[in-house]
């Protein structure tokens, strides 16, 4: 039962993952290289700078915390840079952040998945880092939604040809 409930939740963390990051390309796709790096004003980050929070918060929480692996986040960094990076590099990194955070969940053990570490402060046991980076990332990508749309005043078309007005058990 309990490798039954860790292949469920898994996968399930994973389809949302995914779902966040094909969001924010869709979203970063639709931004010139200058409206990735503008601010709405000086108390809101920019589409680049939360994509980089959002790299060194999956790495801190899953691949250092849950893979085991040392932690280097440079948290100002991430809300501090400007034009760092391309779009299109930009995108790579958290593909690739993205991608080495599926792998350490999908490797998980149930034993990792259930016991409890330190991380940023707060104590999680594996499901609870999961839980924490999943929820964090489509915190953020419904932020980068919401500024893309307002930037360029159209419909981001994420469930374009999908009825979502289907009741419960309908085919």
């Amino acid at each position: 039962m309990e490798e039954q409930f860790k292949e469920e939740f898994v996968q399930n963390a994973l389809y949302r993952i995914d779902e966040s990051t094909r969001m924010n390309r869709i979203s970063v796709a639709q931004l010139s290289e200058e409206e990735l790096w503008k601010r709405p004003n000086e108390s809101l980050n920019s589409i680049g700078n939360l994509i980089l929070h959002l790299c060194g918060n999956i790495t801190q929480y899953v691949i250092s915390s849950l893979g085991e692996n040392e932690d280097k986040r440079d948290r100002d960094l991430e809300f501090s840079a400007k034009e760092i990076y391309s779009k299109e590099e930009l995108v790579e990194k958290l593909t690739e952040t993205v991608e080495i955070a599926k792998r350490i969940i999908n490797d998980a053990s149930v034993e990792q998945l259930v016991r409890k570490r330190k991380v940023q402060g707060f104590y999680f046991s594996g499901i609870g880092v999961v839980l924490h980076a999943v929820e964090h990332y489509s915190y953020h990508t419904g932020q980068i939604a919401f500024y893309t749309k307002q930037l360029k005043n159209q419909d981001l078309g994420f469930y374009k040809g999908t009825d979502l007005n289907l009741k419960n058990g309908a085919k």
